[in-house]
């Protein structure tokens, strides 16, 4: 019996080994695909619906925009948006419906004809009370142009990853990008 499971471990001993060279570099070359793709080992998850990365951020086209529980109009609305511009981060899809949140973390589905990808930001909305400064280059050694106060909502024109270049009413300049809600940390926008 002895000598008859010994043959057997060296029929199977090649074959074992084939297969886990195989898987190995099946990993090996997912991993280089998807760090060549996007920088990290972790692919970006893609929309079902519409085809762009989960999650990003968008804007509000409209003054009056309904937050609902689920995705139709058949769920209740649990909120209303009154702020045109105003950003929020989508985080899923379902067909013509996008699951967004605000940046007080409320969450909840409207229609994705309601949104816009003209990129806005909030300026520090967590500062209760401290102003933001603006300043006319990307550096804090540049002459400030505005301050301006939480909450205000800012047209993003660019970022590098860490200053970006925002406009609005009556103000333009760049402010740390960590001083901002609506982009990520270290995103570049061109």
């Amino acid at each position: 019996m002895r000598r008859t499971l010994v043959a057997r471990m060296r029929e199977i001993t090649p074959l074992w080994n084939k297969v886990v060279h195989r898987a190995l570099h099946l990993g090996m070359a997912a991993a280089i695909c998807a760090l060549a793709a996007g920088g990290t080992a972790q692919a970006d998850h893609i929309g079902s619906a519409s085809g762009l990365p989960v999650p990003r951020y968008v804007s509000l086209k409209s003054d009056r925009v309904n937050l609902r529980e689920g995705p139709s109009k058949d769920h209740r609305t649990v909120w209303v948006f009154q702020r045109a511009g105003l950003p929020v981060e989508i985080t899923a899809e379902f067909e013509i419906w996008r699951k967004v949140r605000d940046s007080e973390g409320a969450e909840g589905w409207v229609l994705h004809s309601l949104l816009s990808g003209r990129r806005t930001a909030l300026v520090a909305p967590w500062k209760k009370g401290i102003d933001s400064i603006l300043f006319r280059k990307a550096s804090p050694k540049s002459a400030p142009v505005a301050k301006l106060q939480p909450n205000v909502i800012a047209t993003v024109r660019g970022c590098d990853g860490a200053w970006c270049r925002v406009s609005g009413d009556g103000f333009d300049g760049f402010i740390q990008q960590s001083n901002l809600w609506g982009v990520y940390p270290n995103e570049k926008i061109e």
